[in-house]
Formats: structure tokens, C-alpha cells, sequence
């Protein structure tokens, strides 16, 4: 499948004509609880040439490329100036991507840039409001009442156990729902009812709906509510990082890609 990858994104900086300087895995291959018919999920960071950005219609240009799913292949990346304005603004999904464990690829300097300017200007007030919106919207649509969506689970305790990452002022959450576990469950009971969900989806067992886990359930329902009554902007507000040093990072990896030695 990696050769199949870097065939792929060959086949975009073509078609594309854009420099392709980061590829990883994200979603559950990146958490590590892939299941045997797993797709991946590959994003990619990108740049077009200088005079693409030296343009009078730049806001009718898209800042995206896109790929239908084939093969269980999803694939699709943004353009570095839509990257770092998200950055700027302490978007989780691209933390996650460029803190993922799974890297295809990774040319220049341009992505370790990027994570020191996340561990610099990090958001948790951000994060914070982005995880406790996906554990309330996955928790109503999946796991309410006695009957659930087993291996949704997962969408509701990566995002709870990421707030709580926050709440022990640990720095920028981890992609890894491992870690996250380990750091953050304190219920032995809690982290064995855990660890079977992941070996279950892992050996690729079938879980749709069955009866609600009650530790896991009594957990998340009891931190939800617990979250209700949680004042987040006077304990996590931060202000965000100044343009010009994103701006400098802009031009810095332009040079770096588009070089002569790259061309």
C-alpha cells in the first residue's frame, strides 16, 4: 500500500502541477485501532509555484485537492496557505496530521516548522471547544439507551479523553489514542474495559450495535455532565500566534520547495 501511496501522490504533483512536502496517515490507522478493512486515510500538505499566489483572483483559487476513495484509499490535502491559517487558529485535525505516527513522506524542513509553531502558540481553548463539540454530537447519534453503535465508542473517547489531556495542561493533544489512555485513565476497571474494545476492532470483529458497555458508558455520560457546568474561556483562552512569523514560514518553504534543487 505505501508504494501505491507514493505512486498516487506522484500522480497529483503532476496532474497538479503543486510540490507534495508532507504525506500521513490520519484517522484510525494514525489512533491506532485500525480494524482489518480499515481505509487509509492519507493528507497531504502542498505548495503550488510563486506565481500561483502572485494572482489577482487568489480568492477564486481552491486551497484543496481531492481524490475519490478507490481501493480503500482516501486521499486529499490542502495547500500550505490554508494549512498554516488553520494552524494560526489552532485547528485540531491538522495537529493531529502533523503529529501523526504514520509519515509516508516528509521533504524540507517545512512540517518540523510547523510543529514548533504549534507547540509555541497551541490553542487549548480551540481544542478544547473542537473536542467537547464531537464527543456531545457522536454521543447523541451513536450512544444513547441501552442499545449502541459498539465501535463508535471510539468517536466519543478519543475526543472526551483529549479534553481531558487538556484539563491536565499536558500540551498539544497526541494523535494517539494510546497514549491518551495512558495518561489520562486513572479507573483500572475503566482502562481493561477499554483495552478489549481496541484488541476487539483490531482482530476485526464486527461492532455494530450491541448492548451499551456500562463502564465505558457510565464514564462518558458522567464526564459529560461533569463538562456541563465547565467555564472553559477564562481557564484556557489564548491569543493567537503573530501572522508574520506564519507569513515568514510561507515564503521560508517556498524557497525550500520550488529551489532549483527540487525543480
Amino acid at each position: 500500500m505505501k508504494k501505491e501511496i507514493n505512486k498516487r501522490i506522484n500522480q497529483i504533483e503532476i496532474e497538479e502541477g503543486v510540490k507534495i512536502f508532507y504525506v500521513c496517515e490520519s484517522g484510525s490507522r494514525a489512533w491506532g485501532f485500525p480494524s482489518t478493512n480499515s481505509d487509509y486515510d492519507v493528507r497531504f500538505l502542498y505548495l503550488h509555484p510563486k506565481d500561483w499566489y502572485l494572482s489577482i483572483d487568489m480568492d477564486r483559487k481552491r486551497d484543496v485537492i481531492e481524490r475519490p476513495i478507490d481501493d480503500d484509499l482516501d486521499i486529499n490535502g490542502w495547500d500550505l496557505t490554508k494549512a498554516l491559517n488553520l494552524l494560526r487558529k489552532g485547528n485540531p485535525p491538522l495537529m493531529e496530521w502533523l503529529g501523526s505516527p504514520i509519515i509516508y513522506m516528509e521533504k524540507s524542513t517545512i512540517a518540523a516548522a510547523m510543529r514548533r509553531l504549534t507547540a509555541e502558540y497551541y490553542s487549548p481553548l480551540t481544542s478544547m471547544f473542537h473536542y467537547l463539540h464531537m464527543t456531545r454530537g457522536n454521543y447523541r447519534d451513536y450512544l444513547l439507551g441501552e442499545e449502541v453503535w459498539i465501535k463508535k465508542y471510539f468517536y466519543v473517547l478519543r475526543p472526551l479523553l483529549a479534553i481531558l489531556w487538556i484539563e491536565k495542561d499536558l500540551g498539544v493533544v497526541p494523535t494517539e489514542f494510546q497514549v491518551l489512555v495512558d495518561k489520562v485513565v486513572d479507573s483500572p476497571n475503566l482502562k481493561k474495559e477499554i483495552e478489549k474494545l481496541v484488541a476487539a476492532k483490531r482482530d476485526g470483529q464486527e461492532l455494530d450495535r450491541g448492548p451499551r458497555i456500562a463502564p465505558i458508558s457510565d464514564f462518558i455520560e458522567g464526564e459529560l455532565s461533569r463538562l456541563e457546568n465547565e467555564i472553559f474561556k477564562q481557564k484556557y483562552d489564548k491569543l493567537l500566534g503573530p501572522i508574520e512569523v506564519y507569513n515568514q514560514l510561507f515564503r521560508s518553504a517556498l524557497d525550500q520547495v520550488w529551489s532549483e534543487k527540487t525543480k
